[in-house]
């Protein structure tokens, strides 16, 4: 066991934590510059690659942290890119729903491989218990900065 006090273990979990995003937000932009793309439309196909369905612009603005404006726009640019398709939405003509689609997808993967390989390997020496430990934490941390920017954004 370790002989750090837990308000020390907090303390350099929240450093690590910090440290961890800032390294993988200079990944992101690494990756977005590598496929000709602003790191907010890099997260985006991200985001929709995640999801099991398409989404709709408003939705797309929710998980991004754009306004609807510039969520629209976003999807334009990735439109043009040849990364996404909007087709309208059965259950409601006004609303037009946004997919990844199939002509970029191989560029796309094909630059995720090695760093997929790179963080995979990362886990490698970890028990199955600590990887569901790791996976709640970042499950829960996701969950509080979600909360923390919408309480942010309410001023």
């Amino acid at each position: 066991m370790s002989n750090r006090t837990r308000a020390e273990i907090v303390a350099a979990v929240n450093v690590a934590a910090r440290r961890h995003h800032a390294a993988y937000t200079l990944f992101n932009q690494a990756m977005a510059e590598r496929l000709g793309l602003h790191p907010t439309d890099l997260q985006c196909v991200s985001l929709l690659g995640l999801e099991p369905r398409p989404r709709p612009t408003g939705e797309i603005a929710e998980l991004t942290g754009l306004t609807s404006g510039s969520a629209s726009r976003l999807v334009d640019r990735l439109e043009r890119a040849g990364l996404v398709e909007r087709q309208p939405d059965p259950g409601d003509r006004r609303k037009m729903l946004v997919s990844l689609t199939a002509p970029r997808t191989p560029e796309v993967e094909a630059a995720w491989e090695a760093p997929g390989r790179a963080f995979a390997r990362a886990l490698d020496d970890f028990t199955d218990e600590e990887l569901t430990v790791i996976e709640r934490y970042l499950q829960r941390i996701t969950a509080v900065g979600s909360e923390q920017t919408e309480r942010m954004h309410r001023g």
